[in-house]
């Protein structure tokens, strides 16, 4: 006998270009959502006046839910459109913020309304819902790399975090290694703990043609080799390591030209003095946040990615660039190694020095390039969105109490 179909609450009420990739992979989920066809439905919640994102991706059998109560006029969304973000970040970290008591807010009632089965919150923060709901945390960053959050942001986390997954009737890891840490430092118990991973959002984007690429290299006066890092200006992004990188080789006879992308954040501005100091001058370029058809056409445009980063969850852009053959090299952690494998060069995050020399073997090895390029696009290919949607897919219908089929059930089992 089939199951009812399933009435799914997706968490989507962030604004443009705040919520760097968690924004990238509820396009994506929505791109592969929208293709499976079916019964189910699928509803994204959203602040009115903050999804114009969104909207391309609004396909039957998905559809927007604009909040209905008073958190559509939440006071925080009202002040992130009128204070720059390095202002909300410096507020977010200040130590008087910390004294104040962190409450998971109650659901407005919008969710319930719609007569939901299921809510998906697909980024850190949430509500507390009586409905079955699946969690995402991302990552416990602030558990590996608790300095670089303010005594406030550490506290919401420590708040946040056990109140959502211990409520939520499947928790979502993005690795194995992700998967160890819920399981060690969240407690969640392993049995509601489900390894989903994701695919490239560029799958969901437009492909520039020629004349969009030279567009878009003449706009940005971009030069004619470039290696590429997008990522918002956070400190574990490991922005200033990249530019010591940069100066090394610089020193030793080899100019890399360096363009990034994403927010920025309060760590910015460090950023940029340390790039003055060093002298980098025009080698680097921060373009800031860029729509998609923009983010798609660098990867086309760039010669290497580099991706620094400390800590990661996933390591979406390392996949990305796999999918557009652009050549990886990234740091040696175990989310990046688990998700690149060896379609890319490795090197220890916290050396200036192995992360000169991985990107001088990648910037002047044309057949290492080559090779990368291949093994990267050959461990991208199996890697969808309708992939990834159909992995959830199963997990609302678990959460939801449905009965489910032998293609869920073999799902269910290969996430655990």
């Amino acid at each position: 006998m089939e199951s009812a179909p399933v009435r799914v609450c997706l968490d989507a009420r962030m604004a443009d270009g705040s919520a760097g990739g968690v924004q990238q992979t509820v396009i994506g989920l929505a791109h592969g959502l929208a293709r499976l066809g079916g019964e189910d439905q699928y509803l994204f919640l959203v602040r009115p006046g903050s999804h114009a994102w969104l909207d391309p991706y609004m396909v039957e059998p998905c559809r927007l839910l604009p909040l209905a109560g008073a958190e559509a006029r939440d006071w925080r969304q009202w002040l992130r459109l009128r204070v720059p973000a390095q202002g909300l970040d410096r507020l977010a970290r200040s130590s008087a913020r910390a004294l104040f008591p962190v409450r998971v807010p109650r659901s407005d009632g919008t969710a319930e309304a719609a007569d939901v089965d299921v809510v998906h919150f697909t980024r850190q923060g949430g509500f507390l819902t009586d409905l079955p709901s699946i969690y995402c945390p991302q990552d416990l960053q602030h558990v590996h790399l608790p300095g670089f959050f303010g005594a406030y942001e550490r506290k919401w986390r420590n708040a946040v975090y056990p109140a959502l997954a211990g409520r939520a009737r499947a928790t979502i890891a993005l690795t194995r290694a992700g998967r160890r840490d819920l399981v060690e430092h969240l407690r969640v118990p392993p049995e509601r703990v489900f390894v989903v991973g994701y695919a490239p959002v560029l799958d969901a984007y437009p492909v520039p043609d020629e004349a969009a690429l030279r567009r878009l290299r003449s706009d940005h006066g971009l030069p004619e080799a470039f290696a590429f890092f997008p990522a918002q200006s956070y400190p574990h992004k490991n922005h200033v390591r990249l530019l010591e990188a940069l100066a090394i080789l610089r020193g030793e006879g080899l100019v890399v030209p360096l363009v990034c992308v994403g927010g920025r954040d309060s760590h910015h501005s460090a950023i940029v003095r340390r790039a003055r100091a060093l002298r980098l001058g025009d080698q680097v370029r921060n373009l800031g946040f860029l729509p998609p058809s923009e983010l798609r056409g660098l990867y086309d445009l760039a010669r290497i990615l580099v991706f620094p980063s400390l800590f990661e969850g996933f390591g979406m852009p390392v996949l990305e660039a796999f999918r557009a053959g652009l050549p990886v090299a990234c740091s040696d952690i175990p989310p990046l190694a688990e998700v690149a494998g060896d379609a890319a060069v490795r090197f220890d995050p916290a050396s200036s020095r192995g992360m000169a020399d991985a990107i001088r073997r990648l910037w002047s090895d044309a057949a290492l390039r080559e090779d990368l390029s291949a093994l990267g696009r050959s461990r991208a290919a199996g890697a969808t969105w309708e992939g990834v949607a159909r992995r959830f897919r199963a997990l609302y219908r678990l959460a939801a109490g449905r009965t489910l089929d032998a293609e869920d059930q073999g799902l269910v089992a290969s996430m655990r």
